[in-house]
């Protein structure tokens, strides 16, 4: 899978509202002991990642996660930038991951 490839389908995780849904990109992108982590959360494993993305749909309702720009990708990393947002809104919040 290309960076682009994998990028979509992680940003599709994020916004998918159906968790069986989101079970399926998590089974078919994430490894049974991959961890998620950042500043506010860590897991390990798709059902704990599945919940945590439910959780930050709660806290942010009718916003989406949207990739902006390129893919950086060296030595086996990528990176990207992202906006969290309402569709035709401005962002309200934005980071690099």
């Amino acid at each position: 899978m290309n960076a682009n490839a994998l990028a979509d389908q992680y940003f599709a995780m994020w916004n998918a509202a159906d968790a069986d849904r989101r079970a399926e990109l998590i089974a078919a992108n994430w490894t049974a002991d991959a961890t998620f982590q950042d500043p506010s959360f860590e897991t390990t494993g798709p059902d704990e990642l599945n919940k945590l993305v439910g959780a930050a749909q709660q806290m942010f309702p009718g916003l989406s996660f949207v990739r902006i720009g390129g893919i950086d990708e060296h030595h086996g990393y990528l990176r990207w930038t992202w906006h969290l947002q309402a569709d035709g809104q401005e962002p309200v919040a934005g980071g690099t991951d």
